[in-house]
C-alpha cells in the first residue's frame, strides 16, 4: 500500500507537508465530460482526453501526489528526483515509480537524462494545458493566474468554435446538443448542480468538436478541465440560472441555423467575466 512520504535527508517533502495532497482512488466523475446513457459512443470520447492520462491505482496516485507537489513548488525547478528515494518513501515498486516518472515527464514536470538522472524542470517548460496541470495549478500558489488564463482562454476560443459549428454540424450532434439543454434545464429545475456542469461541459466540447478544427477539436479537453475547476473568475456558465440556459438554446439555435455571428456573439456572451461577482475558492478535490 501506498503511503505518505516518510522523513528523511533527502529533500522531499516530509510527512506534514503531504499530509495536505490527497491520493485516493481518482473518482469515476473526475474532469471532462459525461457519457450519458444512449449517447453514442463516438460522442462518448468528447472530454475524454482530460481523464485518460491519469493511471489507476498506485501509479495514479503517485502521478497525483508528485505532479501537485512540483506545481506547487514543494519539489522545485532542477530539483534532483531519485527513483529509489521515492520508492522508499511512498513504499511502491519501482515498476510503479519509473511509470510515474514518464507520466510526468511526458507532461514537462520532469526531465531524464544519462549521467544526470531525473529533475523537475522549469514552469517555461510545462504543458500547461495538460488537463491534470490545469487542475493541480488551479488548486496551488498559482491559482489566480491559472483561473484568469483559463477564462481568457475560453473567451478566446470558445466563440470561435460556435462560429465555425454553425451550419456544420451533423444531425446527430445537433439532436445531443439539444439534449444538453434540455438536461440542463431539468437540472436547474430541480436543483442538481452535478447534472448541471456535466451537462454544460459537454455542450461546450461538442461544439468545438463540430467546429471542424481540429486543433479546436484537440483543446475540448481544456475546456472541459476550465468548467469543471471551481473558483475563480465567474462567467454565465459559473451561475446556473434560467438566463444561463437561455443563452446555451441561443447558441444552439444559431448553430442549427447556420448563424455564425449569432453563435458566435451568443457564446461570447456567456463567458465573459463577470468581476463584480466573487466566488469562494474550495479546496482541491480528492482523486
Amino acid at each position: 500500500m501506498m503511503t505518505t512520504a516518510r522523513s528523511a535527508d533527502s529533500g522531499l517533502a516530509g510527512p506534514g507537508e503531504l499530509d495536505r495532497y490527497p491520493y485516493a482512488e481518482p473518482a469515476a466523475d473526475r474532469v471532462g465530460a459525461p457519457v450519458w446513457e444512449s449517447a453514442d459512443q463516438d460522442l462518448g470520447r468528447v472530454g475524454r482526453r482530460a481523464a485518460g492520462n491519469r493511471g489507476r491505482g498506485l501509479h495514479g496516485q503517485l502521478v497525483q501526489q508528485l505532479g501537485q507537489m512540483i506545481v506547487s513548488g514543494d519539489l522545485g525547478a532542477d530539483r534532483p528526483l531519485v527513483p529509489e528515494e521515492i520508492g522508499q518513501r511512498f513504499e511502491v515498486s519501482r515498476t510503479v515509480v519509473r511509470e510515474s516518472l514518464r507520466v510526468l515527464e511526458a507532461k514537462g514536470l520532469v526531465s531524464a537524462r544519462p549521467n544526470v538522472g531525473t529533475r523537475v524542470r522549469p514552469v517555461s517548460d510545462w504543458n500547461l494545458l495538460d488537463p491534470d496541470i490545469i487542475e493541480w495549478r488551479a488548486f496551488g500558489p498559482q491559482r489566480d493566474d491559472q483561473r484568469r488564463e483559463l477564462s481568457e482562454l475560453r473567451w478566446t476560443i470558445e466563440p470561435l468554435a460556435a462560429r465555425l459549428a454553425a451550419g456544420h454540424g451533423r444531425d446527430d450532434v445537433q439532436q445531443r446538443l439539444a439534449d444538453m439543454v434540455e438536461i440542463m434545464g431539468h437540472a436547474l429545475a430541480q436543483g442538481d448542480a452535478i447534472t448541471f456542469s456535466r451537462a454544460d461541459a459537454e455542450f461546450h466540447s461538442l461544439l468545438i468538436q463540430v467546429s471542424g478544427n481540429r486543433m479546436l477539436e484537440h483543446l475540448s479537453g481544456i475546456v472541459s478541465a476550465a468548467l469543471q475547476v471551481s473558483g475563480g473568475p465567474v462567467t454565465g456558465c459559473d451561475r446556473p440560472n434560467e438566463t444561463t440556459v437561455a443563452h446555451h438554446a441561443r447558441i444552439l439555435e444559431a448553430v442549427a441555423t447556420g448563424d455564425g455571428t449569432g453563435a458566435e456573439a451568443a457564446m461570447r456572451q456567456l463567458v465573459t467575466v463577470h468581476p463584480e461577482v466573487e466566488r469562494v475558492v474550495p479546496a482541491p478535490r480528492e482523486h
